[in-house]
């Protein structure tokens, strides 16, 4: 039995959670699992470390700090955007996400505050700065 290296490509089951115990994610909800290849960046660096290693049917739990994870919070990606680059219809509410163009494509963003007449927007990632923990299931690795 072969454990998972760099460059394979592998199927997981994952639980993600808040120090809290808060759930924020998880492949069993959906009953489905996740494909990837390890190494790729097409998950969180410290979700790619703790596979390498890992045989099939193996659970393991980790503990991940936001550099491991989605990194800190970028005051730089917190801004207000004016009120005039939103469509007159648009309803503005704290908390609500917000999808647009920036100068590398597509962002999305959540609403911090509504003012007289700017928006106050954080572009962050929403896990950004938290310390996150994840439950994973090797399921297979591809040959």
């Amino acid at each position: 039995m072969s454990a998972v290296e760099n460059g394979n490509v592998v199927s997981v089951h994952y639980r993600g959670t808040l120090n809290d115990g808060t759930e924020f994610d998880s492949s069993h909800s959906r009953n489905e699992t996740i494909t990837f290849e390890v190494g790729s960046g097409q998950v969180v660096p410290g979700f790619d470390a703790a596979l390498v290693g890992m045989l099939v049917g193996e659970t393991k739990t980790v503990a991940l700090t936001p550099d491991q994870a989605y990194g800190e919070v970028n005051a730089d990606a917190i801004v207000d955007i004016s009120k005039d680059n939103f469509p007159d219809d648009f309803s503005y509410t704290e908390g609500g996400m917000i999808q647009g163009t920036g100068p590398n494509g597509p962002v999305i963003g959540t609403i911090v505050e509504v003012k007289d007449s700017t928006v106050n927007v954080n572009f962050n990632h929403p896990m950004a700065g938290k310390d996150l923990n994840f439950e994973i299931e090797l399921v297979e690795i591809q040959q």
